[in-house]
């Protein structure tokens, strides 16, 4: 699904990555950890194109991106959804249009357009606000609506960059939930980059119960088989691993990190 190969990037400056090298496999969720400032987002822009790297290859769904025209990306960007940190919503578009923001540039058919925002909303649970403006909504619920954009075009991959950055403690459960929900329900892979311990232990120590429609915990000592970590130092990958490997980790960063 998507490769970094010996990624280096230092915007004509000291490297902001160096060196990167890891994989998402299919239905594998990779949970980016580290503090502000390291470089988690900008390994996002790489992924789906936005950024180039200075060194090494990235290939996405095959394809090898690194310094692929323009033009040829969006077909490939089209296949991998992308919640931006704060959800980067339109104040001045309906959530509607918000959702469906792609498909109006693309000209479909607005009762096509209607149905897949419905059904994208109705799986975060917010189709009552088909018609209204962001304004309106929550932070919570904004970022919901983030990920309900990320989900209409069924991606083959999804990233999430900081998708509870801001947002208190239970809200910021919820939106976990429904990454649970998506990787669970629909298995579909993906990469998240956040600083929050909590969301990415919850992730790997919970499944989505389909029968509650809830998250639950998995049963003491048990992890998700497919969710792993990655952690950056420095511009630098100095883990990647399970969550098991992760605690017992004698790496002085990754304890600090972790303490």
């Amino acid at each position: 699904m998507l490769t970094f190969r010996n990624v280096t990037l230092g915007f004509a400056g000291p490297p902001v990555l160096e060196d990167i090298s890891f994989s998402v496999a299919p239905g594998e969720t990779r949970i980016v950890l580290g503090p502000v400032g390291v470089g988690k987002s900008v390994l996002l822009k790489l992924a789906n194109g936005l950024l180039r790297p200075d060194e090494g290859s990235i290939h996405l769904f095959g394809e090898d991106i690194s310094h692929m025209r323009e033009e040829d990306l969006f077909a490939l960007r089209r296949r991998a959804g992308m919640v931006f940190q704060e959800g980067a919503l339109f104040d001045s578009l309906t959530v509607r249009d918000n959702v469906a923001y792609q498909m109006i540039q693309e000209r479909v058919a607005d009762s096509e357009i209607d149905a897949r925002v419905l059904e994208a909303l109705r799986f975060v649970g917010l189709e009552e606000t088909f018609s209204y403006f962001p304004s309106s909504l929550s932070g919570g619920m904004r970022r919901r609506v983030a990920i309900a954009r990320a989900l209409i075009h069924h991606p083959d991959l999804l990233l999430y960059d900081s998708p509870t950055g801001g947002l208190d403690p239970v809200t910021s459960t919820n939106i976990i939930e429904l990454i649970v929900k998506q990787r669970d329900v629909f298995h579909t892979p993906s990469l998240m980059v956040t600083h929050r311990l909590q969301d990415a232990f919850t992730m790997c120590t919970h499944r989505f119960n389909t029968q509650d429609n809830g998250m639950v915990p998995l049963p003491e000592g048990e992890t998700d088989p497919k969710t792993s970590f990655l952690m950056l130092s420095e511009g630098r990958l100095i883990f990647d691993g399970s969550l098991g490997a992760l605690v017992r980790s004698e790496d002085p960063f990754v304890r600090e990190f972790l303490e």
